[in-house]
Formats: structure tokens, sequence, C-alpha cells
């Protein structure tokens, strides 16, 4: 039951400044509807470098580490891995892409998720995915406000 999403809008932003949200891991919770809390962040944020924070979603809460795969500012990728932070072996993967637009910059977020338990793969993985478009466009819109407070 793995499944990928991808949802996209513009923000009347220059992509730097997108770039300067969506990777301060700190202010997550300010624009992320489903992260009430960062619990770990990292230092300096590189390809490898973790983090974890407080998911809140499907009438739950959990932790989540995320790891980063890709980060380059100048071609506006930003991609890493989440999974729960139990040991359990499923994983989501996101990747943000930002593309220069005459309204500002597109913003492309794809998650690509990989439940690998029975639990997670026949039960929580339908309930998962209907909930998680409509945080994510919500989310958007929260880091659009975000990005033009600065």
């Amino acid at each position: 039951m793995d499944f990928s999403l991808t949802t996209d809008t513009v923000i009347p932003a220059p992509p730097e400044a997108v770039f300067d949200v969506i990777t301060d891991i700190d202010r997550l919770p300010d624009w992320n509807l489903e992260i009430p809390k960062v619990v770990e962040s990292p230092v300096d944020l590189a390809v490898g470098a973790e983090w974890v924070v407080t998911i809140r979603a499907m009438k739950t809460r959990w932790n989540s580490r995320s790891r980063v795969l890709e980060l380059d500012r100048d071609r506006g990728r930003f991609a890493y891995r989440s999974q729960s932070d139990d040991g359990n072996p499923s994983f989501a993967d996101w990747r943000w892409q930002l593309e220069p637009d005459p309204g500002g910059t597109r913003v492309i977020v794809e998650v690509s998720v990989n439940p690998r338990t029975f639990l997670r793969r026949r039960v929580l993985s339908e309930l998962r995915r209907s909930g998680l478009r409509k945080a994510i466009e919500q989310s958007l819109e929260a880091l659009s406000q975000q990005v033009a407070v600065g």
C-alpha cells in the first residue's frame, strides 16, 4: 500500500526566501500544521543531518525522525526521509522543489509513503493518505504566510 502524493502552489516570494523557511527546522511548527513541536534540531543542516519532531495526526501523536538526503539551495531542492522514532521500518521520502515563477516561487512537494508493517499497510495507509494531502495543502498556505512575515 505504498502511495505518493504531489502538491504544488505558488508563493509570492523569491525562491531563496521560501528555501530559508522550509529548511529552518526550528520554525517547522510555525507553518507545518502537523508539527506542534521540534524535539531535536541539528546544529548545522547538511546532508545526513537529523532532527526529531512531534507529529499530530489521525487523532494521535508520535515522534518522527528525519534525515537530510539532499540540500541544494542553488537548485531549490530539499529532500529528507522521515520515519517514526520507535524503530518501525516504515518511512516517507519528502522532496521539495522550488522554481522561479512569475508570481514568485512555484513550490512542488512530493511525498512517497512506504508502510512496511502489516498494520501500517492495511489500515493506517488509507487513513493517512486522505488526511495527508489536506495537511500538506494547509501547511503550504501557512508557509506562504510565514514567508511573507519574513
